[in-house]
């Protein structure tokens, strides 16, 4: 007779384990995947998103010589020529913020353009007109302070011309060649006797993107790039902010095109005598 010890059943009760972990063990493992939740983190606010563009595209070095002479016209909206240089202009600066950002852009691509300054900011930023002449562009008069040059007699056009022109030479020692008007109001009479007497052409513009109307950085980049022409005259206003952030687009897009930049001065002397001019 044969008794089952308590040591036998522990024996058997673990072989019995071991015998089904064996058959467990065969069995082909389950991978479970675990779902992951990302979380991202917010940004700084001195995060900027990086952009991913090629070098900016550069303007050739252009040796246009400027000659001392008067140009030939009253008034410039553009200048005929069938070579591609054209003029980046920019009204009434200089402005703390905006300007030294659009001068790295330009600084960037070797572009050398004609600011129309407001005689009052210059008195207010003179270091900064001051950069704008060391860094080679040209710099023209905008009146003192901005006004309606058609309502004014011309006693008080003179004024606000003279001390634009006086605050220009004490700040930087040059003196400005050309005059634009604000809003492109001038009559024909205070053109002539303007040019007689300071030797200003009045110059204009052939394309407004109207970026003063604030219309977004992409309708003031493909409104300069789509409507510029060889000898053209581009109007832009570094007062502001999203008019200096279409300007990296709108620059690489017009030397994509094949266009040199020049300042006003080197566009007239380009070919003053079929030079266009605007009554």
């Amino acid at each position: 007779m044969i008794f089952k010890t308590p040591l036998m059943f522990v024996l058997c009760s673990a072989t019995t384990v071991l015998i089904a972990c064996s058959a467990k063990d065969k069995e082909p493992k389950k991978t479970v995947v675990e779902p992951v939740t990302k979380t991202t983190t917010q940004n700084s606010p001195s995060y900027s998103t990086p952009t991913l563009r090629a070098p900016a595209l550069k303007n050739p070095d252009v040796n246009l010589p400027v000659t001392g002479a008067r140009a030939s016209g009253l008034t410039y909206s553009r200048v005929r020529t069938n070579l591609p240089y054209i003029a980046m202009t920019y009204d009434d600066g200089p402005h703390p913020q905006n300007t030294p950002r659009l001068l790295d852009i330009l600084r960037k691509r070797n572009i050398k353009a004609t600011f129309y300054v407001i005689g009052r900011s210059v008195n207010l930023y003179p270091q900064l007109t001051r950069r704008i002449v060391a860094e080679g562009h040209e710099i023209g008069n905008h009146t003192w302070t901005h006004p309606n040059l058609k309502t004014l007699s011309n006693a008080d056009v003179r004024k606000e011309l003279n001390s634009t022109r006086d605050i220009i030479v004490s700040t930087c020692g040059v003196k400005p060649r050309t005059m634009r008007p604000p809003y492109g109001a001038l009559r024909q009479d205070q053109r002539a006797w303007i040019y007689k007497e300071y030797g200003y052409p009045t110059i204009l513009w052939s394309v407004d993107p109207e970026d003063w109307k604030r219309p977004g950085v992409s309708v003031v980049t493909s409104r300069i790039v789509n409507n510029t022409r060889n000898g053209g005259i581009v109007l832009a206003h570094d007062l502001h902010k999203p008019t200096i952030d279409a300007m990296p687009g709108t620059l690489d897009g017009l030397l994509r095109k094949g266009f040199k930049f020049v300042t006003i001065s080197q566009l007239l002397a380009l070919s003053p005598s079929t030079a266009a001019t605007n009554p």
